[in-house]
C-alpha cells in the first residue's frame, strides 16, 4: 500500500534548519543525514576556529537553557475569535493573544523572513513588571495554568526583584529566546526598534550585537520620555529613555528619513523668481571627515566669475578667481560634494564675496522641492519633541480608554516617527510587547495621513490586572482585553472622522440614510481598519508526547488515547487554522470554501493547497481535488473509513500523482 505522509504539527524546527543553512554552505562537512563532523569543519574553517579557553563574548547563568527553549518546536495552535474581532475575512491585521514567545515559535514556518520592520517595548526589568515564568520554565503548559486554560498548579508569571540574585540573568533568559525568534522572521533588508531605559540598555546592546551582529548596529537613539525628571531617582531626575535600533543586513537595510516640520519648511527662506523655495548651504564640508585627507578626491578648485558670482570648474577668461576648500585655521579641507556630482549640479552652485576675509565661498541652493521628490530629513540621535514624551501617550489614551489603568504608555507620535524611518506603505510590522496597542493605533493613523497600507501583528499575553484597579472596575480582566478594545475604538474613531469628512464636503444635501451610505462607502475604500483576533490554546490534536513515562501501562493508555486524536472540542475553524499556520501560510491568507462532489473542501491561497475535513472521503471527491491541481492536498486520516480503507488511500495517492499532486498528507 503506498504511503500517505504525515502533516507535521509543530512550529518549525529551529536546529534542523540552522543545521540545514549550514549544509548549504559546507555540505563537505556532513555525513549521514544532518549529522556534523566537527573536524571536518575545523579542518574547512582552518585558523578562524578558536579553540581557546578565554573568549570575548556575553556569558550568563542560564544561556544553555536558552538554546534549548529555542530549539525546542511548539505544540500549540492559535485560535481563530471572529466575535472579538473586525472585518475577520478582509483584514491584513492581526492580534494575537498569548505568550510572545510560543508565538513567535508558531509564526516561524508562516512569516519566516517577511516582517520588514518590527518595533516592541519589552519589560524594563524595574523589579515591578511580570518578567518570568515563577517555575523558570517556559512552557506551553505554564502558560495554559497561568491564563487558566488548564488546571494544575496556577502557575504564575512573577516579578523579578534584584534580591533575587539572578536579576539579570532571568531578564536576559527571558529576552535571548525571542530576539532570536525575531530576527529569522525580518526580511533581509529589515529592522528592529526596540524601547528600554538604563537598566538593562547595556544588556540588550550586547544581546543584540550576538544575535544580530554589531556590524548590523543602527543607532542607539535617547529620547526625552520624561520632561520633568523622575523625582524617585536619588541624585539626578532622568529624564530619557532609549531606542536601541538593529538591521537584519546593514548593508541593505532600507531607511526613510522624516518628514519635514513647518519649522524646517520655513528655513527655505529665499525665492527664485518662478516661485521656488530654497535656502543656503555651503558647500565647503564642516564637522567630522572635514579635511582633505579624509577625502583626497573632493579637494579640488573651483573658479568664479566675479561678475555675476557664478561658479566653473574649469578656468577661463571670464571665471578667474580660484577658490579652494580651506579651512578657517589654513588647513586644507574638502568640498561636500565630489567633482561628478558638483559636474551634474553646477548650476545650483553659486558664490558670495565674504567681505571681512575679501574672498569667495562657495555655496548651494538646495531647494524645498526637487524632481517632485517628497522632501525628508536625515533622523537625530535625540529626540526632543513633545509628542515622544510619556506625558503624551498618557493623554491621548486617557482620552481614548479612560479606564485603562495604562500610567505611561507609549505615545503615538514617537511609534509614528519609527514607523516613518523603518517601514514602508506595504509593509508588515510586528510588535510581540503590544501592551495597550499603540503601535497598531500609531499603523492606523499612519496610513489614514498618508494614504499607505502598512498591516500590523500585535502579540500580548492576557497578564491580569489587579483587582483594585480602574481597568478591572471598567470590566478589563487582563492587558490583552484592553489592547483590542483600543483598537475598536481607534478602528471606529478614523472610520467617523473619515464620515465627518465626506459630509462636510457634501454638505447637508443628503439625508440621514445617504449619510449611512456615505459612512458604509467610506469604510470600504478607506485603509484597513480591521483586525483578526488569534488566541494562543493546545493544538486540536492530540500529538505524541516524548516526555511520556516509560512504564507499560502509561504508553498504553495514551496509546488508547491516540486512537481518535483530534480534540471532541475542536471546531472546524480552529482546526482549518492550524493546519494553513503549520503549512506555511499565512494567517491572512485569502480561503474559499468549495463544494466537490458533495463534500466540502477548503481552498487555500487560489487554490495553492486544499484542505478536507470531513470525516469520509469518497473517490468522488478525491478525484474532483487531484483535477484543481493544487500543489498540497491534506485531508483527515479518519476520513478514510471501512473494510476498504487502505484501497482507497493507495487509489488517492495515485490520483494525486495522476495529476501533479506530489505533496498528498493525512492528519
Amino acid at each position: 500500500m503506498a504511503e500517505i505522509t504525515k502533516q507535521e504539527l509543530t512550529s518549525m524546527n529551529i536546529s534542523e534548519e540552522q543545521l540545514l543553512k549550514l549544509k548549504q554552505l559546507f555540505p563537505e562537512v556532513f555525513t549521514e543525514g544532518l549529522k556534523v563532523d566537527w573536524e571536518k569543519l575545523k579542518l574547512t574553517l582552518g585558523e578562524s576556529i578558536d579553540i581557546g579557553k578565554e573568549r570575548y563574548g556575553m556569558n550568563w547563568p542560564g544561556k544553555a537553557d536558552c538554546f534549548k527553549t529555542i530549539q525546542q518546536p511548539s505544540i500549540a495552535t492559535l485560535v481563530p475569535a471572529r466575535e472579538e474581532s473586525i472585518d475577520f475575512d478582509t483584514t491584513q491585521n492581526l492580534f494575537i493573544e498569548g505568550d510572545n514567545l510560543e508565538v513567535l515559535k508558531l509564526l516561524q514556518k508562516s512569516y519566516l523572513s517577511k516582517i520588514k520592520f518590527m518595533y516592541f517595548d519589552p519589560p524594563y526589568n524595574t523589579g515591578k513588571e511580570f518578567i518570568y515564568p515563577d517555575n523558570y520554565s517556559e512552557t506551553l503548559e505554564t502558560y495554559l495554568e497561568y491564563s487558566g486554560q488548564i488546571d494544575g498548579e496556577g502557575r504564575k508569571f512573577a516579578t523579578n526583584t534584584e534580591t533575587d540574585g539572578r536579576f539579570h540573568s532571568k531578564w536576559i533568559n527571558m529576552m535571548y529566546p525571542r530576539l532570536f525568534m525575531a530576527k529569522n522572521l525580518l526580511t533581509e533588508d529589515g529592522v528592529i526598534f526596540i524601547s528600554i531605559d538604563d537598566h538593562e540598555v547595556q544588556n540588550l546592546r550586547t544581546l543584540c550585537n550576538e544575535i544580530f551582529g554589531e556590524e548590523n548596529f543602527i543607532s542607539c537613539i535617547t529620547i526625552k520620555a520624561n520632561p520633568r525628571g523622575r523625582q524617585s531617582d536619588n541624585y539626578i531626575a532622568t529624564l530619557h529613555d532609549y531606542i536601541i535600533c538593529y538591521a537584519k543586513n546593514a548593508n541593505v537595510a532600507e531607511l526613510e528619513g522624516l518628514p519635514l516640520s513647518q519649522e524646517d519648511i520655513e528655513d527655505f527662506d529665499k525665492m527664485d523668481p518662478d516661485g521656488k523655495a530654497w535656502r543656503e548651504l555651503g558647500l565647503r564640508q564642516r564637522g567630522a571627515a572635514s579635511l582633505r585627507t579624509d577625502r583626497p578626491e573632493m579637494f579640488f578648485p573651483l573658479y568664479v566669475n566675479p561678475v555675476d558670482c557664478s561658479v566653473s570648474l574649469t578656468r577661463d577668461s571670464n571665471f578667474t578667481e580660484e577658490v579652494l576648500p580651506k579651512k578657517s585655521d589654513g588647513r586644507e579641507g574638502r568640498w561636500m560634494w565630489g567633482k561628478a556630482k558638483t559636474t551634474v549640479e553646477i548650476k545650483r552652485v553659486y558664490a558670495r564675496l565674504i567681505k571681512k576675509r575679501n574672498e569667495f565661498d562657495i555655496f548651494i541652493k538646495d531647494y524645498l522641492e526637487r524632481n517632485d521628490e517628497v522632501r525628508t530629513k536625515k533622523p537625530k540621535s535625540i529626540w526632543i519633541d513633545k509628542d515622544v514624551n510619556t506625558e503624551s501617550g498618557g493623554k491621548l489614551l486617557k482620552k481614548l480608554l479612560p479606564n485603562s489603568g495604562f500610567s505611561f504608555p507609549k505615545p503615538i507620535g514617537l511609534i509614528k516617527k519609527v514607523l516613518q524611518i523603518g517601514c514602508f506603505n506595504n509593509d508588515i510590522v510586528l510588535d510581540f510587547f503590544a501592551g495597550s496597542a499603540t503601535t497598531a493605533h500609531a499603523v492606523m493613523e499612519l496610513n489614514k495621513e498618508d494614504g499607505g497600507n502598512r498591516k500590523f501583528i500585535c502579540v500580548q499575553i492576557p497578564e491580569p490586572t489587579e483587582e483594585k484597579s480602574e481597568a478591572y472596575k471598567a470590566g478589563y480582566k487582563n492587558i490583552a482585553e484592553i489592547s483590542k478594545e483600543r483598537i475598536r475604538r481607534v478602528s471606529a474613531k478614523i472610520i467617523q472622522e473619515q464620515a465627518d469628512k465626506l459630509l462636510k464636503e457634501a454638505g447637508s444635501l443628503f439625508s440621514n440614510q445617504n449619510n449611512q451610505n456615505n459612512q458604509n462607502n467610506q469604510q470600504n475604500q478607506s485603509s484597513d481598519l480591521g483586525f483578526k483576533v488569534f488566541k494562543l490554546q493546545k493544538s486540536n490534536f492530540k500529538i505524541w508526547d516524548s516526555t511520556l513515562e516509560k512504564e507499560p501501562e502509561a504508553i498504553q493508555a495514551k496509546l488508547f488515547e491516540h486512537i481518535n486524536h483530534i480534540s471532541p472540542q475542536a471546531e472546524q475553524e480552529a482546526i482549518l487554522y492550524e493546519l494553513l499556520l503549520k503549512s506555511g501560510f499565512e494567517l491572512t491568507t485569502p480561503i474559499e470554501k468549495l463544494e466537490l462532489a458533495s463534500k466540502t473542501v477548503f481552498s487555500i491561497a487560489d487554490g495553492q493547497l486544499l484542505i478536507c475535513l470531513e470525516k469520509e472521503l469518497t473517490l468522488e471527491c478525491l478525484n474532483a481535488m487531484a483535477q484543481m491541481q493544487p500543489v498540497r492536498v491534506i485531508c483527515l486520516d479518519e476520513a478514510f473509513k471501512g473494510t476498504n480503507a487502505d484501497a482507497l488511500k493507495t487509489n488517492a495517492v495515485q490520483i494525486m500523482k495522476s495529476k501533479g499532486v506530489v505533496n498528498f498528507r493525512t492528519v
